[in-house]
């Protein structure tokens, strides 16, 4: 059977022959004919059997034919890592190349903002993790109300690394008519309950037995002391003339422990773990698969999903304890009907781990012992308290971490302080010379206000103050402020130059001017009450209270005149009109008397108001309080 009987258009048949595809393998012959034709997908198979390809050619084909303007988003494939979303997004661009549909993916440990500007662009297929596709859709960077088909892949795997409950999350938002495709290596109870709740009458697609090996890759078993385990690996990747391979241990202090042994006996090599950042995780990922890098030691984070091209070797440094997942690891290479080797390590402690294994693959894997390190020590090996084994390797790797990070935080502190006291003695520098400039200004000003009180003193009568002999003046070194300062004095209001002491600082002097309101109001909280008025100022306020009345009155007429609000009457008789001026100027001038007897007679009075002149008032009086206290005194 080929690609083409399978029903698959012309522009994914040619990107499929130009990767090497010539004919399908069993799981993709029995998904993709239904996955075309829209039928819910189950699949059951071992890793490395091309599930990928299973349902991305269908998805692909399948949006190609109806397409929506706008790129909404209309596919979803969820994985659990992120080095497995990373190459299912490369395999949808391989196989659609030749298409004009959009490719998107998402992941955590990076930052967001370049997945969300792809995401505003339009994105047709979107993989994505649990954990960032959660983040942006609650966002609303993610919309699936359009969404057309789902893929859960690794179903499994999502349950052991605790994703389930967000999964079952992320399935309320999508839209109930759907089409549905989940592959999973095994199908635990708790993935059952999730196909019965999820999948609509599925095609369910089997490969093999559920977990078991490659028949094509050659497995073999060395038994060998922990201490010898990194001597073997060495020596067995010269011997055996390895073109690459993926090593795998139990911890992540583990796997930087046998990476920086490997680099120490010539071997380039590199870890990948959960301590990683995505960007060194990557890097070290595509160095591997360019060929830079001879081997890639990694936790069980790289068991699955991992599609490494002619992975020549997988080393099984420290057997699993979940025997599942030696299946997975071994299946890292091997792939596409390709012929892989599978090498293990063994010692005294991990023979239980390797019949659990044995029984569950229903076969045994032979044992190599012509080798130069050969198992010596046989003891049980020693545990916790909680019956838990002692990893030695991985203790005494956990110990040289903290070591070496101890030593770096004490290189990191020891640099903060020294920075700290750096910039501390730069701040007194600083602040001296500023210091030392004003005071040179300060003394001058102090001079003149000595030369001021001499004056005073000589003019007012008094005996002025006799002139002690002045010593000669010792000659003091100028600092470049000082300086400064006495070649341009400083005025108020300047801004002062630190030069080198405190580059980008500058330092405002106040404005004695600025100042003035609070002037005011303190003039205005101390000034005196008086308690009587004098008679000068009694006699000018009423000869002045006439003459303003008739300025106000013909001032009040000649506006009402401008303004035209009333009609002004015809004048009267000119006697009649001579009595009514000399009759208001007498009721004015008794007026004011008899209001300033009575003031006189009271007891004290409240703060005096400023007297009414007829001069223009200066732009200084306008909001000063100062003033009218200093011209009633």
């Amino acid at each position: 059977m080929t690609f083409q009987t399978l029903g698959l258009c012309a522009p994914i048949l040619t990107a499929l022959e130009e990767h090497g595809y010539e004919r399908p393998s069993p799981i993709q012959e029995k998904a993709i004919p239904p996955a075309l034709a829209g039928r819910d997908v189950l699949g059951c198979a071992q890793t490395g059997t091309g599930k990928t390809c299973a349902f991305a050619a269908p998805i692909l084909q399948r949006l190609s034919a109806s397409r929506v303007q706008g790129h909404p988003l209309r596919a979803l494939i969820l994985t659990p890592t992120r080095e497995l979303a990373i190459q299912i997004e490369e395999s949808f661009l391989a196989y659609g190349k030749h298409l004009s549909l959009r490719c998107a993916v998402i992941f955590g440990g990076v930052g967001q903002n370049p997945q969300v500007e792809a995401l505003g662009r339009g994105v047709d297929i979107l993989v994505a993790t649990p954990g960032r596709l959660m983040d942006l859709y609650q966002q609303g960077f993610v919309k699936l109300d359009q969404l057309e088909i789902f893929v859960l892949d690794e179903a499994d795997r999502m349950l052991d690394m605790g994703f389930i409950h967000d999964v079952k999350k992320i399935l309320k938002w999508l839209p109930k008519q759907k089409q549905t495709m989940l592959f999973s290596a095994t199908m635990p109870p708790e993935i059952t309950e999730l196909v019965n709740s999820l999948l609509h009458d599925p095609v369910r697609v089997a490969v093999d037995p559920v977990s078991s090996p490659v028949e094509a890759i050659e497995q073999s078993v060395y038994f060998v002391d922990k201490n010898n385990k990194t001597k073997l690996l060495a020596h067995l990747i010269r011997e055996l003339d390895v073109k690459n391979a993926l090593v795998f241990t139990r911890t992540k202090h583990g796997a930087n422990k046998v990476a920086r042994d490997l680099a120490k006996a010539g071997i380039t090599a590199a870890a990948i773990h959960g301590n990683k950042s995505q960007t060194a995780r990557q890097q070290a990922l595509a160095d591997f698969k360019a060929g830079k890098i001879q081997c890639l030691v990694a936790t069980d984070i790289a068991a699955r999903g991992l599609d490494i091209e002619e992975l020549s070797h997988v080393f099984n440094y420290n057997l699993p304890e979940v025997p599942e997942t030696y299946v997975h690891r071994i299946g890292r290479t091997g792939r596409a009907g390709r012929e892989g080797v599978a090498v293990a390590f063994c010692d005294f402690g991990e023979k239980p781990l390797l019949r659990d294994i044995e029984k569950l693959m229903g076969r045994t894997v032979p044992v190599v012992e012509d080798h130069p390190y050969p198992m010596v020590v046989l003891e049980a090996p020693k545990k916790d308290k909680r019956g838990r084994i002692i990893n030695e390797e991985d203790a005494e790797a956990r110990a040289a971490a903290k070591e070496r990070r101890r030593a770096q935080d004490a290189a990191n502190k020891a640099a903060a302080e020294e920075r700290k006291k750096k910039a501390g003695e730069a701040v007194l520098s600083a602040v001296s010379a500023v210091a030392a400039a004003v005071t040179g200004e300060g003394g001058a000003q102090d001079g003149k206000k000595k030369k001021r009180r001499r004056k005073k003193g000589k003019g007012g009568g008094e005996t002025a103050p006799v002139q002690e002999a002045q010593a000669p003046e010792t000659p003091v070194r100028e600092t470049p402020a000082r300086e400064a300062a006495r070649v341009k004095p400083l005025r108020p209001g300047v801004r002062l130059d630190t030069g080198d002491a405190m580059p980008r600082t500058e330092f405002d002097r106040p404005d004695p001017l600025a100042g003035d309101h609070i002037m005011d109001a303190t003039a205005r909280l101390l000034a005196p009450r008086k308690s009587t008025l004098s008679r000068e100022g009694s006699a000018a306020s009423r000869r002045a209270a006439p003459r303003k009345r008739r300025r106000g009155n013909a001032r009040g007429e000649g506006e009402t005149r401008a303004a035209g609000k009333e009609k002004p009457q015809r004048a009267a008789a000119p006697a009649e009109a001579g009595r009514k001026k000399r009759s208001e100027a007498g009721e004015s001038k008794a007026r004011p008397a008899a209001r300033s007897s009575k003031k006189h007679r009271g007891g004290p009075r409240g703060p005096i108001e400023p007297m009414k002149s007829n001069r223009t008032k200066d732009s200084t009086e306008q909001h000063s309080l100062m003033k009218p206290y200093y011209l009633d005194n």
